[in-house]
């Protein structure tokens, strides 16, 4: 061994270079005994620039390494680099490049055919087996300076020296694992899939590599991901093994809450005749379905409100859906913007200042049952609404008003509230100066939300609360407050699924819009209390372009927020749509985290590569590949894209 050979290998001891010393000592030796089967050695460089190569090779080096298809990794390195840290430089093949001699080449080949000779000669055989490739030099992997047991990589080179002292090489296994690992953070690793060169299977698994593509959930806390590609191609399947990802990685800990938005239904549900198998089945014990409407195979709780016991919530709600159904009557629009306390705020106050609130509660009330919503007069009553005889709904009448308005004066029930109300909303309309409708103190009983409340359930013309009834389907009177409970299975780390497969897209756009602002405010104020410490929560949103549209000017909305500030209030973001164009630019430049399948749009794809431009020249692979599961990924810990073939989430969670 020659003293600069030792040199090197005590240089290169203990390093991630050291894989690249082995190579080439492996590569020498097989040239030196001219086995060409066994080198990985390409070809060599014919031209060489700060971002691209252009390399010459020859038919039997293409042949002893598998082929070299678009896409695929080769890396360069420097011939007797004497005194020069170990080091290769990453080159990623984009096409056939012409050779100085091609038109003489297309020359031969054309008399060779015009003569139909079926068999060349060894010397013009050697000659037109020879060819170049294009190629874009992605950075450079080296031993950190500071410390040699650390990979570092640029995306630069430090220099280009003339074309004819460098080698280019096919990477072996051990190598490959380094280009496509060994970035990647080492916290909370899990693997996504293996490294695929190519969709083509010709010749065994094809362009399926036995090389793991790894990921770091790190990469994900508090960070935002997209997921493009046409339907049935596997974005899902990828949101699956994020997801698993994330409970396998904080399964001691956590400090990882998820909600997922499920517009189909297959993260909370198995489907056996579609091969799918549900997140929650897999991790039953970490996952919580809530569901719109339950299945009798999915153990769920029910995504519903009570909308007697959460007023201030759900007026505003029946507001919202009223408007959606652009209901718009005057008496319907008044009572869609009423305000009510809640039931907390009203036993915080004192006996006395509570008769009036408790009176806009018992309005609302009758609208509900008159419209039909089903009640548990018990449990209402024990909410601390009535009177001090907990038998009796009070409204807190004046016996001058009772009097007046020929009302019964026993309220024991609903049936019998809304009966006094109803008598009290007509004599109010016919007789808006009479002296009952003045208190003692001066002031009108009646204020304008009143009135409004009144005038809803018992309206001049028009069908009144009918017009609620299509909405019972979101009440159940013993729901508690799932917005709370929610939060708070999010605060201890569990996985929370919304089944939202038979809603409507405004019904799912309003639970979206609620649970999102509620999580956007709980982290809000975790921040501002120096509270958020080391736990993040994860939302994941299909049809993602619903809530980002491109043209939206609305820069303050709960969406926009997770975009531009949810890094800093640790929430984290999945995002899925099968076109980049269709999404806010500002959601895609603030995006760290890529997941692109098949497009079928050269717009789409120039889309992507303006927005990140590590996808420029991928173009046309991810407009051809269309194969289920086959992805170009980026993430943070990545500065190049990996084409990889993500792993089915069913045959690894099973």
């Amino acid at each position: 061994m020659s003293l600069d050979t030792l040199i090197q290998n005590l240089a290169t001891q203990g390093s991630p270079m050291d894989a690249l010393r082995m190579f080439l000592d492996a590569e020498q030796t097989a040239e030196a005994a001219k086995q060409i089967d066994k080198m990985r050695f390409v070809g060599y460089v014919l031209e060489l620039g700060f971002e691209s190569a252009k390399i010459i090779t020859s038919d039997p080096y293409k042949l002893a390494v598998g082929g070299i298809p678009r896409g695929s990794f080769l890396i360069m390195t420097p011939v007797n680099a004497k005194g020069t840290p170990p080091h290769f430089s990453l080159l990623r093949v984009t096409g056939v490049s012409p050779t100085p001699l091609s038109n003489q080449v297309q020359q031969t080949y054309f008399e060779l055919h015009k003569k139909s000779m079926p068999e060349l000669d060894v010397w013009t055989q050697s000659e037109l087996q020879w060819g170049a490739l294009d190629c874009d030099v992605l950075g450079m992997f080296y031993a950190e300076p500071s410390d040699v047991t650390k990979l570092g990589f640029s995306g630069d080179v430090n220099n280009v020296v003339s074309a004819h002292r460098y080698k280019v090489f096919a990477p072996n296994s051990d190598l490959l694992r380094l280009i496509v690992n060994g970035m990647v953070r080492p916290m909370f690793r899990s693997q996504l899939g293996m490294l695929r060169t190519m969709e083509c299977g010709l010749g065994g698994n094809g362009g399926l590599t036995d090389i793991p593509a790894d990921i770091s959930m790190r990469d994900f806390m508090g960070g935002r991901t997209a997921m493009f590609g046409k339907t049935r191609l596997g974005k899902s399947n990828v949101v699956k093994l994020i997801a698993k990802g994330m409970l396998d990685a904080t399964k001691d800990s956590n400090s990882v809450g998820q909600l997922i938005f499920d517009i189909n239904g297959e993260y909370a549900n198995d489907n056996p005749q579609d091969g799918n198998k549900s997140l929650r089945s897999a991790y039953p014990d970490r996952c919580q379905v809530f569901a719109l409407t339950p299945r009798s195979s999915t153990p769920s709780r029910p995504l519903r409100l009570n909308f007697y016991e959460q007023p201030q919530t759900t007026i505003g709600i029946l507001g919202d859906l009223l408007n959606q159904d652009k209901q718009g009557s005057n008496y319907i629009k008044s009572f869609a913007s009423v305000n009510l306390p809640s039931v907390e705020e009203i036993l915080a106050l004192g006996p006395h200042e509570r008769v009036r609130p408790i009176r806009k509660i018992q309005l609302y009330w009758a609208v509900l049952h008159k419209a039909g919503f089903p009640a548990d007069e018990v449990r209402l009553k024990g909410l601390g609404l009535t009177s001090k005889n907990t038998k009796h709904f009070d409204p807190g009448f004046a016996d001058t008003l009772i009097t007046a308005a020929g009302l019964k004066g026993s309220t024991d029930s609903l049936d019998a509230l809304t009966r006094d109300l109803e008598l009290v909303a007509r004599f109010q309309r016919e007789n808006p100066q009479h002296p009952s409708l003045i208190s003692s103190s001066g002031k009108a009983v009646f204020d304008p939300d009143d009135r409004a409340l009144l005038d809803f359930l018992s309206p001049s013309s028009g069908s009144g609360p009918v017009v609620l009834r299509g909405y019972i389907v979101y009440h159940a009177k013993n729901a508690g407050d799932f917005v709370k409970e929610i939060l708070g299975l999010l605060e201890v780390g569990k996985t929370v699924i919304l089944d939202l497969g038979n809603a409507t897209d405004q019904i799912r756009r309003y639970f979206s819009d609620m649970l999102s602002r509620a999580v956007f405010g709980r982290q809000e104020e975790k921040f501002v209390n120096n509270e958020l410490g080391d736990r993040f929560l994860q939302l994941y949103f299909e049809e993602a372009h619903n809530l980002f549209p491109p043209d939206t000017k609305d820069l303050t909305g709960v969406y926009a927020r997770f975009a531009k500030e949810g890094a800093k209030f640790h929430i984290g973001m999945v995002y899925s749509t099968q076109s980049p164009s269709t999404i806010n630019r500002d959601l895609l430049a603030q995006t760290e985290n890529f997941f692109v399948g098949h497009l079928s749009s050269q717009d789409e794809a120039r889309s992507l590569s303006r927005v990140q431009v590590a996808f420029d020249g991928l173009e046309p692979d991810i407009l051809r590949a269309k194969t289920p599961g086959f992805m170009r990924m980026l993430t943070a810990s990545h500065r190049f894209v990996i084409p990889l073939q993500a792993h089915k989430f069913e045959a690894i969670a099973g």
